[in-house]
């Protein structure tokens, strides 16, 4: 990462099926799309990254993991015909293990992805089943396993904690069936459930009970203390990894540097504008077909106390918390004099601490963090 390069992410709204629990931006009924896609995917690089430094690539979706490998090359062309990627340039692949083989990872590798991002969840069938995801936890042993074999060695596993039904017990059992694989990185998200999902539904009837917020905060306490104890290092407040294989990509994000956001639903921040894509599918392929831009959804000049405020707020997420160095190199101002009164009541509250010229959230405070950064906001 340099102080000119930036993050490119890229969207593939499709999927075979849609999990109960995902409010994302994916469509389960277009893959006959998908050709169109990434043609105007290609369109979109050429006209957005022309030019461009890039420390890091992300195929994010919905399930990128329905692109052919040709389809993959073209789009890794498109992007290394028309801008530079660094030297050791991270480029993620995120992947459902239902819909993996070995070949289709091999060929992945040989085009150069060399992080692997694999949506498990969990390593039990029943709440897989209850989750609607597509693969069993026997199925996702063993594409890990393949993913190893194809020559993959930066992989991170998703896990999804505070599940109906879950109890201390049953996580610690999901935790320790993870941690015998070994994966370079883990991610580890608590269960949200947006109105518009088909699990929100199924709480709302009764047909699933709801989320005990306890349960869930020990169960992450339960994880911080078990992945410490295997040699995770916790450096974001839902992310761990092994020394030296911490995201690049996400680090961008919470460090609040230059990022693009490509495809439907493509998020942005580059040159003090926020901006988004459309969300909709067929204006998106019907705009670029036509050699047109579709407006953006979002379109925000982005002043500078929002962005010191986006800044710390984001940075507060990491292990390392803010630096008032940091921040006063980047924005000529300091943090603890412009924040005294809020860093001082959340010292008082125990969900901060100071610590030379730096503050970050403690254990408490990872676990009460919204309660933190609201009081940063302008």
């Amino acid at each position: 990462m340099t102080q000119n390069s930036l993050a490119l992410y890229m969207h593939f709204p499709f999927c075979l099926k849609k999990c109960g629990y995902c409010s994302f931006i994916s469509y389960p009924d277009k893959l006959e799309s998908v050709p169109d896609y990434v043609n105007c995917l290609k369109k979109e690089i050429k006209l957005r990254t022309e030019g461009l430094c890039l420390h890091s690539l992300y195929f994010g979706g919905g399930t990128p993991s329905l692109l052919s490998p040709s389809q993959v090359a073209d789009i890794m062309s498109s992007i290394q015909t028309v801008s530079h990627l660094l030297p050791g340039t991270e480029i993620t692949f995120e992947a459902n293990p239902g819909t993996l083989s070995l070949p289709y990872l091999e060929q992945l590798s040989g085009l150069g992805i060399n992080r692997l991002s694999l949506g498990i969840q969990s390593f039990s069938d029943a709440e897989l089943t209850m989750l609607g995801r597509l693969h069993d936890a026997q199925q996702a042993r063993h594409i890990y396993k393949q993913a190893r074999t194809a020559g993959f060695d930066n992989i991170n596993l998703d896990l999804i904690y505070g599940l109906p039904h879950s109890t201390l017990l049953s996580f610690k059992a999901n935790l320790s069936e993870m941690l015998k694989l070994e994966p370079e990185h883990i991610s580890l998200y608590g269960l949200t459930l947006e109105e518009d999902t088909p699990m929100y539904l199924q709480v709302q009837k009764g047909l699933l009970p709801f989320m005990d917020s306890e349960i869930a905060a020990d169960q992450y306490q339960l994880a911080e203390e078990m992945l410490e104890s295997a040699g995770y290092h916790h450096y974001e407040i839902s992310n761990w990894a092994k020394q030296g294989y911490e995201s690049h990509h996400n680090l961008t994000y919470w460090q609040n540097r230059p990022y693009l956001g490509l495809g439907v639903a493509g998020h942005s921040f580059f040159q003090n504008w926020r901006t988004a894509n459309t969300i909709d599918l067929d204006e998106y392929l019907l705009c670029w077909q036509n050699n047109s831009t579709p407006a953006p959804s979002e379109n925000i000049n982005v002043d500078l106390a929002n962005q010191l405020a986006e800044t710390i707020i984001l940075g507060l997420r990491l292990d390392k918390g803010v630096s008032a160095e940091d921040i006063e190199a980047r924005f000529g101002t300091c943090v603890m004099d412009m924040y005294y009164p809020q860093i001082q009541e959340c010292v008082e509250l125990g969900l901060l601490e100071e610590h030379d010229g730096c503050i970050r959230l403690t254990p408490r405070g990872r676990l009460l963090s919204n309660e933190v950064f609201w009081r940063f906001l302008p």
